[in-house]
């Protein structure tokens, strides 16, 4: 028997389709209407329900090319399963520029939300019952923050058996056990039974390409683990280092920061990480890592003040 249409807002997508379509979010003083852009990739034989998004904050550019170059190479005639794609979730915040929404808030600590409540709530509300419920399994793409860079790594709860295992699959450098954050996507998707890994890569409103394509092999790798397409044609990827704990390295002083590690590198504890200047160049004070680890994330901010975080060190396995 062919399988059942799949149903999302007022759309049924066929099997063995894909579709284009907008779930209405508010309209503009102009009266234009923003909505969420969502395609869905149906396939003719049963298979997982998945979903993948980007731009949770609307400064984060990378998933966004992460969630194209995947859906390019999607066929629904072959694909086992279906696959929601939400590449904009915070629509308005992206086409800003910003983060956040117009009223300040943190769509990423606003879920599950309410169909009644703030804006941010209402988008949350409606990606849960949208897009959430639907699935099994979701991969949240993001990228640092406020100035930091971050190496491809996965943010999941590494003590769920399957869990890590999609974990291992995306084949990051880094896996790092994360907790749960009251209000987040992950917390919610939690909640309702889903399995979610939270992708990590790149710097907030660029286009850095090693993280794109880390992360298109990635959410491919972990389609194939769950059977949805056949495995990509490469050499067997270095298993993801393993992180249990991690934290950044604050500046002790103030200055114009000078760091002499890259992202991927290991350092010892003590290790001299890079050192402040002052804006005659003379070195005011040195940095060094607290502990033994991977950098995976550092500041690309020029200039530092005392307690600001500067190098993220995970310790691994």
């Amino acid at each position: 028997m062919a399988r059942p249409s799949f149903e999302i807002g007022s759309v049924r997508v066929r099997p063995g389709r894909h579709q284009a379509l907008s779930l209405p979010i508010t309209r503009l003083v102009t009266g234009a209407d923003v909505d969420l852009p969502v395609r869905v990739v149906h396939g003719r034989e049963d298979g997982p329900t998945v979903w993948i998004d980007a731009a949770i904050h609307g400064d984060e550019a990378v998933g966004v090319e992460v969630v194209r170059q995947v859906l390019a190479d999607l066929d629904p005639k072959t694909l086992r399963g279906t696959l929601i794609a939400v590449p904009i979730v915070n629509v308005l915040g992206f086409m800003n520029g910003s983060r956040y929404l117009p009223d300040r808030r943190d769509l990423n600590r606003s879920f599950p939300g309410s169909a009644r409540g703030s804006l941010a709530g209402r988008i949350a509300h409606l990606m849960t019952t949208e897009i959430i419920d639907k699935c099994e399994v979701g991969i949240d793409l993001h990228t640092g923050s406020d100035r930091r860079s971050n190496l491809p790594q996965i943010r999941t709860d590494l003590e769920d058996p399957r869990t890590r295992e999609l974990a291992a699959a995306f084949a990051a450098p880094v896996m790092m056990h994360a907790k749960l954050r009251d209000g987040s996507l992950r917390s919610a998707a939690r909640e309702r039974g889903a399995k979610v890994l939270l992708y990590e890569a790149g710097e907030a409103w660029r286009m850095d390409q090693w993280a794109i394509d880390a992360g298109v092999r990635g959410v491919r790798r972990v389609l194939a683990a769950m059977e949805m397409v056949e495995p990509l044609a490469e050499e067997p990827p270095a298993p993801s280092a393993v992180s249990w704990r991690s934290g950044w390295v604050r500046a002790r002083g103030t200055g114009m920061l000078h760091l002499e590690v890259d992202l991927g590198e290991r350092v010892e504890k003590g290790g001299r990480l890079g050192g402040l200047f002052d804006s005659f160049g003379k070195r005011v004070r040195l940095v060094h890592a607290d502990r033994p680890g991977i950098v995976v994330g550092r500041t690309e901010a020029p200039l530092v003040n005392s307690g600001d975080a500067v190098v993220h060190i995970a310790e691994v396995e």
